[in-house]
């Protein structure tokens, strides 16, 4: 559970990174204007959320077998 409070500090500081170094474009501008940048953001956000839970679910399930847990 440690590594995956690594991985997400790191992917999070890493996604930061990059939103402050992105330039402005055209087309970001055209779906701010729209509001369409939010449903972009919403699906993105949902996808990401999504993955870390099935991440932490499997690494529940690895944990669990190598402690030799087998109840569930």
């Amino acid at each position: 559970m440690i590594k995956m409070k690594k991985y997400s500090l790191f992917f999070i500081a890493f996604l930061s990174s990059i939103v402050a170094h992105a330039q402005t474009a055209p087309t970001t501008d055209l779906m701010r204007s729209n509001g369409k940048i939010f449903v972009v953001m919403a699906v993105v956000v949902t996808i990401l959320v999504g993955l870390f839970i099935y991440v932490a679910s499997i690494d529940r399930k690895i944990s669990r077998l190598e402690k030799g847990d087998h109840s569930k």
